[in-house]
């Protein structure tokens, strides 16, 4: 699916493109088409999964039409609250991304800073708000905010904010809002506090879960690195020297694979052994003893030979090939996290390997995070390479006028 599937606009598509985003993540796929719809949604989601996109683009999308103000000057039609000043910040530099190729104009305000400027922007009109509670009604009480026109409602991280004491606040917004507004309702986690708000301010919503399936432990956060196919060897060095500490499990997809990486890691002098189908099953077992005891602390095995090997205490695991079963990959990263210990599991992924990073986040139902600031990212435009075996430049079946007339005939 690509983000013309999902009917947005051309303003929207370039400036999304110049962020180098192609495709639409899970939540996004999910939340666009029903903001679009103008329905109410509550919508689970972590942080690190594209959220803010999810709601932005439809905004923007929705205000398209309003964006050039009429001589009183701008409305505020769209109001995002935020529990925390740095998620609001975060909020509007998206916004201000998005709305590149608009007329659109978002602005941020929060408490612990000069109210002065913050004034001085909402005197000459702005779209959208994104705001914190309490200076959000400090301004509403001075009558510098406005909240008659509101069109679309947003309330990100719900349970943070409920956790952070601004339930009451929070109502009082919502009521202060027009009754025919559209409201989202965000949350990593939606406990029953959270269902309470949403059952007392939202109008029949639908209801949009893209948390982890129950097949992957709570315990287990993933990372996901895009890095060019050569430079894996080199990220993967780069993040055991910087990143991943304690005892690692790394995954290669074939045999051949295990024992370049092993060379590579001894030569660096890390304390590495290895697992794979052609070693027999006395060494196996005395690479896993090592493992287990310490006098190694990277394992790096092929899926076939960790199948049925028990490690409780396992600090990482690297997918440093991803495997093209999503089961695979549940059954590698949950060998850590266990027994109430917290595990993390890192996946390198380079270009012929986005389809199978498709498939495992749909088969989860979780939107992996990406972590995007390494020495070797992944040009998001790149794709795979293809190695093509040359042929012959002469055609098959095909003879000179000479050869013809010389070749003698058995008849």
């Amino acid at each position: 699916m690509s983000f013309k599937d999902l009917h947005i606009i051309k303003p929207l598509l370039r400036a999304v493109a110049d962020s180098g985003y192609d495709e639409p993540t899970l939540i996004q796929q999910r939340c666009i088409p029903s903001i679009l719809e103008k329905k109410d949604v509550i919508a689970s989601a972590q942080t690190g999964t594209g959220k803010t996109a999810s709601f932005a683009l439809p905004i923007l999308q929705l205000l398209f039409d309003k964006q050039d103000a009429p001589k009183r000057g701008k409305k505020v039609r769209a109001l995002i609250i935020s529990p925390t000043r740095e998620l609001a910040v975060q909020i509007n530099n998206n916004f201000k991304t998005y709305a590149k190729y608009t007329n659109l104009r978002s602005t941020v305000i929060f408490g612990g800073t000069s109210i002065e400027p913050q004034i001085d922007i909402l005197k000459k009109g702005v779209d959208i708000l994104i705001a914190t509670p309490g200076r959000l009604l400090d301004l509403h009480k001075q009558d510098y905010v406005n909240l008659d026109y509101i069109e679309t409602l947003v309330l990100d991280e719900a349970d943070l904010m409920l956790d952070m004491g601004f339930i009451d606040d929070v109502k009082k917004i919502e009521r202060l809002c027009p009754e025919t507004k559209q409201t989202l309702l965000f949350s990593a986690t939606i406990p029953y506090k959270v269902e309470q708000l949403a059952n007392s301010i939202l109008n029949e919503p639908q209801r949009i879960d893209v948390t982890p399936s129950k097949s992957i432990a709570s315990d287990i956060s993933q990372i996901l690195y895009y890095v060019p196919k050569r430079h894996k060897i080199e990220l993967c060095l780069h993040l055991l020297r910087n990143t991943i500490k304690g005892s690692i499990l790394i995954f290669r997809r074939t045999k051949f694979g295990v024992d370049k990486l092993e060379k590579t890691l001894l030569k660096n002098g890390y304390k590495v052994d290895s697992i794979h189908g052609d070693k027999n099953q006395s060494d196996r077992q005395t690479a896993l003893n090592k493992f287990k005891n310490g006098y190694v602390n990277i394992l790096i095995a092929t899926d076939v030979a960790a199948r049925g090997i028990d490690i409780n205490e396992l600090d990482a695991v690297v997918n440093f090939d991803l495997p093209n079963i999503p089961e695979t990959y549940v059954h590698r990263i949950g060998r850590t996290g266990r027994a109430g210990n917290i595990g993390t599991a890192y996946s390198l992924c380079s270009a012929d390997e986005k389809t199978y990073i498709k498939k495992i986040q749909e088969s989860i139902n979780v939107q992996i995070p990406i972590e995007d600031i390494h020495p070797y990212p992944l040009d998001p435009k790149a794709r795979p390479i293809v190695h093509k075996k040359k042929g012959s430049k002469y055609k098959k079946g095909r003879k000179g006028e000479g050869s013809k007339k010389k070749k003698k005939r058995w008849y």
